[in-house]
C-alpha cells in the first residue's frame, strides 16, 4: 500500500466534508437574506407607514371641518340672538360667517382630498399585505425543506467527522502536515490521482519512475508542476 494511500482516503472525506459545508452555508444564506421577500416586506411596512400617514391626515382635516363648523355656528348664534343691537357690529358677524364659511369650502376640499388619499393608501396596503402572505406561504414551504435539508447535512457532517478521525489516525505527522499545507494552498485538493501517465489535477505527463515511486510505501511524491501529492492505485 502506498504513503498516499491513506491521504488519498481522507481527502475523499475532507471533500464530502467541504462540499456539506458549502451548501450549509448557501441555505443559511437563503434563510437569511431572501431578496424576494425582503422586498415584499419593505413593500408592505412602506403601504402600512403610508395609510397611517393618511389615517392622521383624514382625522385632522376632519378635525379642522368639525372646528369650522362649530365657529360659524357660534357666530350665526350671536347674529341671531337679538343681542347684538350696533349695525356695524351685525355687519361684521355677517362678513365674519361669509370669510368662515368659505374657508369652510376650502376645508372641506382638504378633507375630501384626504379621504381619498387614505382610500388610496388602504386599497395600497391590503394590495401589499396580500402580496406579502402569497410570497411567505410559497416560501414557507421552500423553507421548510432547506431547514429539514440542513438538518440532515448536519448530521452527515457530524458522521464525516468521526470518519475523518478514523481516516486521520494511520497517518504519519509529518505526512499529514504537509497534506494540510496543500490543502491550503490548493483549494482543498492535495491529492492528484495519476491518470493516462499523467497527474490528473494539472494534466502533467509523468513518467514511469515518478509513477513507480509514487506507489512506495514510504515516502510521499508530488507531481513537479502543481505540487500536488501523487497517489497511484
Amino acid at each position: 500500500m502506498s504513503a498516499s494511500f491513506g491521504l488519498y482516503r481522507l481527502q475523499q472525506v475532507d471533500s464530502q466534508i467541504d462540499r456539506v459545508r458549502a451548501r450549509l452555508e448557501s441555505i443559511r444564506k437563503a434563510l437569511a437574506n431572501d431578496v424576494e421577500l425582503q422586498s415584499a416586506l419593505t413593500r408592505f411596512q412602506n403601504a402600512q407607514s403610508g395609510d397611517q400617514q393618511a389615517g392622521t391626515a383624514m382625522k385632522n382635516a376632519e378635525a379642522e371641518v368639525a372646528a369650522q363648523k362649530i365657529k360659524i355656528e357660534q357666530v350665526e348664534s350671536s347674529l341671531y340672538s337679538g343681542n347684538v343691537k350696533n349695525p356695524k357690529e351685525l355687519q361684521d358677524l355677517q362678513k365674519e360667517i361669509v370669510s368662515l364659511k368659505k374657508h369652510l369650502s376650502t376645508l372641506e376640499e382638504r378633507e375630501l382630498e384626504a379621504m381619498i388619499s387614505a382610500e388610496t393608501a388602504g386599497i395600497e396596503l391590503q394590495k401589499s399585505q396580500a402580496e406579502l402572505e402569497v410570497i411567505q406561504a410559497r416560501l414557507g414551504n421552500e423553507h421548510k425543506n432547506l431547514i429539514d435539508e440542513q438538518g440532515t447535512l448536519l448530521k452527515q457532517l457530524e458522521s464525516l467527522a468521526q470518519e475523518r478521525e478514523a481516516a486521520r489516525a494511520p497517518i504519519a505527522a509529518d505526512q499529514f502536515a504537509v497534506y494540510e499545507d496543500l490543502r491550503k494552498q490548493k483549494r482543498g485538493v492535495a491529492i492528484s490521482e495519476i491518470e493516462d501517465d499523467a497527474c490528473a489535477s494539472c494534466g502533467t505527463t509523468l513518467n514511469a519512475s515518478l509513477q513507480q515511486n509514487a506507489r512506495s510505501q514510504k515516502q510521499l511524491v508530488q507531481c513537479p508542476s502543481c505540487g500536488r501529492i501523487l497517489f497511484a492505485k
